[in-house]
């Protein structure tokens, strides 16, 4: 490995301790630079290996290096230039690790986009300056970066970046990168996101990328680059302070001894942890049973701890033998009322559309349930923004829907537990993933 390729690897004790690994995606529209980006972000950081730029240079065969190759990773990707599937890459700078995930642009890969941004910190919402008119007064924004806007504030992503791309393929980029700016404020106001930056970037040249602008573009942007703005984001830490909540993900039974007295065999509930804390001594609530116990104790990795907190897989040994089994809910009692009916917002991604009546399977944590749609209350116009009547929400659409399911489940509003406010969608006819809905 050359000094040129090597990448920058560094030790958790490096990094400073507010500063956790900063997951974030890049979304957009078609061909609006988001893999070119990552390529950069990878390239400049010293994160290619030198096998992978030694294949990208003989694929140039003297050309430029096409970056975006570092993330389109399938053979349809290369042959269609296009990104298809979400790509996972990592990268680390001297004071921040990353990761990146390369959303689709494509409306038909939309369902992909939702499910990156449903782990992420941040998203980076790529504009290709060029698609749009930049010389009239107010600048049309393409319908893929508003939905993409639209569906990461819906998933809640804590940071959302502007990047307006391909600022080098214009003669007077600033004029053009402020009426951009202007359009995509007024956009997120009106839309209720709030915007951590707008950075002016080319992906391509590897302007405003790692190293602040120089030049002629430093007289009308004085900001930080693309990476100065991604490193100073807070990484989003699971809530530990508050009430507990656990989705069962399987049961293993002790091969010890018998609890002394009891006849009771010993069985650790194992599961990661979404909300709060949890340690020997605690009431905890079994759902949708109902039935309550103490925990007895509490294990990580196969060894007894005195405590675990939400972002780690627990095993939780109870006092008393309970019926539990994967999917079930461990949670502080009276924390989570079980239910059958809610409301909640609605992103479809399948070409059949979602219609009142027709039954679906849902997932929640672990378990999975029949449901229906019994109403949609309305759909969003994406352009507008504006709340429209729908008896049906088509592809990409996302409506506001009250759900009814066979069984009960102890689901929360998304604002304040993410995973337990969270469901998927599944066609049963075709096993496809539909929707992603997200309880209001």
């Amino acid at each position: 490995m050359n000094a040129v390729t090597e990448p920058h690897l560094i030790h958790d004790t490096e990094v400073d301790t507010h500063h956790r690994a900063l997951r974030f995606l890049t979304a957009g529209s078609v061909d609006d630079g988001k893999s070119t980006l990552i390529g950069r972000l990878l390239f400049d950081s010293r994160a290619i290996l030198a096998d992978q730029l030694d294949t990208l240079e003989k694929r140039a065969a003297g050309q430029p290096i096409d970056l975006s190759l570092l993330t389109d990773g399938l053979e349809a990707e290369r042959e269609q230039g296009i990104t298809i599937d979400v790509a996972y890459r990592y990268f680390a700078t001297k004071t921040r690790k990353f990761i990146i995930a390369d959303a689709p642009g494509h409306e038909q890969y939309t369902r992909n986009m939702v499910t990156a941004a449903a782990g992420s910190d941040a998203a980076v919402v790529l504009v290709d300056i060029t698609k749009l008119d930049t010389a009239v007064d107010e600048v049309v924004l393409l319908p893929q970066t508003r939905r993409h806007s639209l569906l990461a504030h819906l998933l809640r992503v804590p940071s959302i970046v502007f990047a307006v791309n391909k600022l080098d393929a214009l003669a007077q980029p600033g004029p053009a990168f402020a009426a951009v700016s202007k359009a995509l404020r007024a956009f997120a106001q009106q839309a209720g996101i709030a915007v951590t930056a707008i950075v002016p970037v080319s992906a391509l040249r590897g302007d405003n990328v790692t190293q602040p602008l120089d030049g002629e573009w430093a007289t009308w942007y004085q900001g930080p680059s693309l990476l100065q703005v991604l490193e100073s984001l807070p990484g989003v830490q699971e809530k530990v302070e508050g009430q507990l909540s656990i989705p069962v993900q399987y049961v293993a039974r002790d091969s010890g001894e018998q609890g002394e007295g009891t006849g009771y065999q010993p069985r650790a509930l194992w599961g990661r942890i979404a909300h709060g804390q949890v340690q020997a001594g605690d009431e905890v609530q079994i759902l949708p049973s109902g039935q309550t116990a103490i925990v007895a104790e509490v294990r990580r990795a196969g060894e007894t701890v005195a405590h675990c907190v939400a972002g780690e897989s627990a095993g939780v040994v109870l006092d008393r033998q309970l019926d539990v089994s994967r999917g079930d809910w461990i949670v502080t009692p009276g924390s989570a009322k079980p239910t059958q009916s809610f409301e909640a917002t609605l992103a479809w991604l399948d070409t059949e559309p979602a219609v009142p009546g027709r039954k679906y399977w849902l997932r929640h944590g672990n378990r999975w349930v029949q449901a229906r749609i019994s109403a949609i209350e309305h759909r969003l116009d994406i352009h507008t923004l504006a709340e429209q009547d729908a008896q049906e929400l088509k592809v990409n659409e996302i409506g506001h829907v009250r759900i009814e399911t066979q069984s009960p489940l102890p689901v929360e509003p998304y604002t304040a537990n993410r995973l337990g406010g969270s469901l998927i969608v599944v066609d049963p006819s075709s096993n496809r993933t539909s929707g992603a809905l997200l309880v209001r």
